[in-house]
């Protein structure tokens, strides 16, 4: 096994409020090989998407890191003053959203972003960026680049769009590559080309890749292993064919369970009851435990750390060996 490129270890998100601190991600650990993709899903609010803006660091006020800490090739980041952090994004650390257009800018063509983010990160002089820009259209898949370049966003359809960003990610050379439901706005069929496209260049580059989404099906055509989160809070972490075939959390069964499979007749779809509590009303004990089937008086009262749980980690007392 390799190093790992990317260290989060015990991370504490918070917002202070007027009513009291909310945890929105507590103390959440794992960590990203190079050229390896995690997947990272869980419901709406679960803190996927907080915990890539805390790695970028782009948290937004009166968000905060308060407490754990985030390493890039065994360097620490979350302490850096903004101005560092500035020069590490873009250049080691690329970032894909969810909706092109947010991430390019309208009043300038496809190659005027390009070329600056190259010549910005990279030093290679216009001329030079130039060039590279046109290689990296054509790398992610857009025909025709020396003439694409000099066109705006708005004449770019959405799949399109997304692969111009994914060349904006890619412009530095970063070695990580944060993408927050980069297909969610796209079809099928454009979903199933950028999926292809996010993992060969993963495995060209040997760049580490942590993908964000709701989709599970995404999730196993793509990612190498899969992090669930529940409230701000790791459930389980594995292997993607243990975590989908076999999982071991109560709530990943939960979730795996309620994804229909083709040829399976049923009346109704199997759900997960009640809903995730809200920040400022996270339950004692382990957070899922008011939706847990499983769930004896410990669970009530004391939170579970991830522990060996077949292939994968799962933090849930089923698991503990002394009971």
């Amino acid at each position: 096994m390799s190093a790992p490129l990317l260290e989060v270890r015990r991370l504490r998100v918070e917002f202070p409020t007027r009513q009291g601190t909310l945890c929105a991600v507590d103390d959440l650990s794992f960590e990203i090989a190079p050229g390896e993709m995690l997947g990272v899903v869980g419901e709406s609010g679960a803190g996927k998407s907080l915990t890539g803006m805390a790695i970028i660091g782009l948290l937004e006020p009166p968000g905060r890191i308060a407490a754990g800490e985030i390493r890039l090739e065994g360097e620490r980041i979350d302490n850096l003053p903004a101005e560092a952090m500035r020069r590490i994004r873009g250049k080691r650390i690329g970032a894909i959203f969810q909706d092109p257009l947010t991430s390019l800018n309208p009043l300038f063509t496809i190659g005027e972003q390009l070329v600056e983010t190259i010549d910005i990160h990279l030093q290679t002089g216009r001329v030079a960026a130039r060039r590279r820009a046109i290689d990296l259209l054509a790398e992610v898949g857009i025909p025709a680049p020396e003439l694409r370049l000099d066109q705006y966003p708005h004449q770019f359809s959405g799949g399109m769009r997304q692969r111009v960003v994914i060349a904006l990610a890619l412009a530095g050379r970063p070695r990580l590559i944060i993408a927050d439901e980069p297909t969610t706005a796209l079809d099928v069929s454009i979903q199933a080309q950028i999926i292809t496209l996010l993992k060969r260049l993963a495995a060209e580059h040997d760049t580490a890749v942590m993908l964000i989404t709701h989709d599970m099906g995404v999730i196993a055509e793509t990612a190498d292993r899969v992090a669930v989160l529940y409230a701000g809070r790791l459930a389980e972490i594995g292997p993607v064919r243990e975590v989908i075939h076999a999982p071991r959390h109560p709530y990943t069964r939960g979730l795996m369970s309620s994804i229909p499979k083709l040829g399976e007749g049923r009346e109704r779809l199997a759900q997960i009851d009640g809903a995730m509590p809200r920040l400022n009303a996270i339950p004692p004990g382990c957070a899922y435990n008011p939706r847990c089937p499983e769930r004896f008086a410990r669970c009530t009262v004391e939170r579970p750390s991830p522990l060996p749980a077949g292939g994968n980690f799962a933090a849930c007392w089923l698991y503990d060996r002394s009971r």
